[in-house]
């Protein structure tokens, strides 16, 4: 849309404001003695693929976990989709936490339930979806996750490493949700896993226009996936932006991490 000038120019109109959907304010965490977060800031926009990084210690899983409520921190405030996650009520938590879905680390599969059992997990227990339903709509989400029908009878131990990754983001998908939370999403996988894991998320993020917060220290992914990264250093995010921006960033931290030899491996292949 272009607005008139008098004269008949056109003026172009200033781009529409981003929404955050998640916004984090002075987060303070705190385990002892230990101080690993003490007023940290973070917008997550609508649409967007963010990654976040920094060195061991910096707290970026027990940041995510603040965020989907499995921790709860010392001072600072949350939103979730409008949501004041950390004084809502029970309904309110229920409501919202069924707008997001987390990836962890490991997968953190039911060894005991196979790869469909898993999926249908939260539609079972959440959304009370009848069987006949559920197991559909299960063997959906594992197709779009990349997985062969015939893994949906497999359990967690008969899976390679990638398979467990991609049944783990099934689960996580089972109940439509806005947002995705992916806990160092690669780790383990074999540059050519890692690779079809990351198109895999691309191919999500448009196909369902997910927001995605991605918990990550794999430069490829940065580099093939995020449109802006978060950097935690100094018990804060210091710096966010695209890779480009971030190889502006003059803090030692960034420049080793953006700047080192892998860093310049990854741009090369990219």
């Amino acid at each position: 849309m272009r607005a008139e000038r008098p004269g008949g120019a056109a003026r172009a109109e200033p781009p529409a404001p981003r929404e955050a959907i998640i916004e984090v304010r002075g987060l303070v965490n705190r385990f002892g003695s230990q101080v690993v977060h003490n007023g940290l800031d973070l917008d997550v926009y609508r649409g967007e693929v963010l990654g976040i990084v920094g060195g061991s210690g910096s707290g970026k899983s027990v940041l995510m976990r603040s965020i989907v409520g499995l921790n709860r921190p010392t001072a600072g405030s949350i939103k979730v989709l409008g949501v004041d996650v950390l004084n809502a009520t029970e309904p309110e938590i229920e409501a919202v936490s069924r707008r997001w879905g987390v990836l962890f680390q490991h997968a953190a599969l039911f060894s005991s339930l196979t790869v469909q059992q898993n999926v249908e997990a939260p539609l079972r227990e959440v959304m009370h979806v009848v069987a006949p339903l559920r197991k559909a709509l299960a063997r959906l989400k594992i197709s779009m996750a990349g997985l062969p029908p015939d893994a949906c009878g497999k359990y967690p131990s008969e899976l390679s490493g990638g398979m467990q990754k991609r049944a783990g983001l099934a689960r996580a998908l089972a109940l439509d949700p806005a947002i995705v939370f992916l806990d160092e999403p690669t780790a383990g996988l074999d540059p050519i896993g890692a690779d079809a894991f990351d198109q895999l998320i691309r191919e999500l993020r448009g196909s369902l226009g997910l927001t995605v917060f991605m918990v990550t220290h794999d430069l490829d992914t940065l580099h093939a996936v995020c449109d802006r990264i978060a950097v935690l250093a100094h018990r804060k995010v210091i710096a966010t932006g695209t890779m480009a921006d971030m190889l502006k960033v003059r803090d030692p931290w960034v420049q080793e991490y953006f700047h080192g030899p892998r860093a310049r491996a990854a741009m090369a292949d990219g």
